[in-house]
């Protein structure tokens, strides 16, 4: 049978996309890019803000069209919003004929089979805090290149606006011989970049193996022949600490970028979204990594309109970001999400003075960007080619301070047969808006 995938949400959803597609794959089932000739569809859902639900919902019902102007004889709800919602999903989306959860993906082939045979909707729905074996051959779906690595699932932290403790289970990290084997097996097949991602990367290993185990997983992965970069996301700032630090300054491999989500920088909001960091603390770490560090790219995102956040506070905020100067940031408006401590506060900010706040700050970090963008000109520097425009005879590369989709450019103008995934050094010689322009160093 043919099985068309739609992905949606953060990168972590989409290695469980990955791990679904291999599965089932080695079941026997084909996987196809065209929706309107796949038998069975599979959504992978997400449900952290309202926007997310929203897409969740709108993608599954786009795709139910499919049973009756295509071939499609299962639409299948999995990941968040279908352990979160799975009860509305029975009720309210009669189109879904299968529903599994977040840690229910390991048996998607033979629940598939099931509701083929039965009628009304099968559900697959496995205790949140169950971590199945992640497979070690999983194929990256992004062209090869590149490919996230999912070192542990859940979280412990427990901020007062976050719903994945309930969708995702406890912190649990996954052995690292079974992320060894996954790595090796994606290098083999053509990765150049790992970038590692969970809920909290920072603490990983401490379940396993009792204490934060990190910079070993990234000396083990240095290791590895063919691959080149090693990137670093979701590292809260509180358990980054000395050992990681040095990692990271002393393995090549390892870029010199670390995602920080610190969320906010005033004291009382700070405490009220439950996060374990004052601003003063948050300032210190980041002034220590840059010592340490000094190339160091720092990502991280920022949430405004929290309930009960003052023009005081908000201004606190902008001047926390003017002064830091983060190399890259992202900013989010508040969502009320329901089940959540911060659903249930008082002084709840108005829809439209969050989002003109978010919009206040990514206008002062969009200058911030384009002034060190404009400092970069005349630095040479290596990237990663990523694809080409052949109209333009431009090829498009990242640079180790770029993530892939979240992080800018840097458009390389040549008339060289290039294939993604080549590293070379390139000058830079202009800037436009948040990408790059540079030119190739010949040697």
């Amino acid at each position: 049978m043919k099985i068309y995938f739609v992905s949606l949400g953060c990168d972590k959803n989409l290695v469980d996309s990955e791990m679904m597609i291999t599965s089932l794959r080695k079941e026997g089932f084909s996987i196809t890019g065209r929706e309107e000739e796949a038998e069975v569809i599979v959504v992978n859902t997400c449900c952290f803000i309202g926007d997310a639900k929203e897409e969740s919902i709108n993608t599954l019902l786009e795709m139910a069209r499919y049973k009756e102007a295509g071939c499609c004889q299962l639409l299948v709800a999995a990941g968040c919003l279908a352990q979160r919602y799975h009860r509305e999903i029975h009720t309210e989306l009669p189109e879904v004929d299968v529903i599994v959860g977040t840690m229910g993906y390991e048996g998607l082939g033979q629940v598939i089979r099931q509701a083929l045979q039965e009628k009304g909707v099968v559900e697959c729905l496995k205790d949140i805090n169950y971590l199945p074996a992640p497979l070690t051959d999983r194929d990256s779906s992004e062209g090869g290149y590149y490919a996230y690595l999912k070192i542990a699932e859940g979280c412990d932290k427990h901020c007062t606006y976050c719903i994945i403790p309930k969708v995702r289970g406890n912190y649990r990290s996954v052995d690292m011989d079974n992320l060894l084997a996954q790595a090796g097996h994606l290098v083999e097949n053509g990765a150049r970049e790992l970038i590692l991602v969970a809920q909290e990367t920072t603490l990983y290993g401490v379940d396993l193996y009792g204490k934060k185990s990190l910079p070993q997983l990234l000396e083990r992965l240095s290791q590895l022949e063919g691959l080149r970069w090693i990137r670093i996301l979701y590292c809260y700032p509180e358990e980054i600490d000395e050992e990681l630090i040095q990692a990271i300054a002393a393995l090549p491999k390892v870029c010199h970028y670390l995602d920080i989500p610190v969320q906010h920088a005033s004291d009382p909001i700070l405490r009220r979204m439950g996060r374990r960091t004052t601003r003063r603390e948050l300032e210190e770490k980041i002034q220590h990594l840059r010592d340490r560090i000094p190339d160091i790219t720092l990502r991280t995102t920022l949430i405004t309109g929290f309930p009960g956040e003052t023009q005081e506070d908000f201004q606190q905020l902008k001047d926390f970001v003017a002064e830091i100067g983060f190399e890259r940031l992202g900013v989010f408006a508040y969502s009320q999400e329901e089940d959540t401590p911060a659903a249930q506060m008082e002084e709840q900010i108005p829809e439209e003075v969050r989002e003109e706040r978010r919009d206040e700050l990514m206008a002062l970090q969009q200058e911030l960007v384009f002034e060190k963008n404009r400092s970069l000109e005349g630095r040479e520097l290596e990237v990663m080619i990523e694809g080409r425009l052949p109209e333009e005879e431009v090829y498009i590369a990242r640079t180790y301070m770029d993530a892939p989709e979240v992080d800018g450019y840097v458009f390389v103008p040549t008339e060289w047969d290039l294939m993604s995934g080549d590293f070379l050094k390139v000058r830079i010689v202009g800037a436009r808006g948040y990408d790059l322009i540079g030119e190739i160093i010949e040697e």
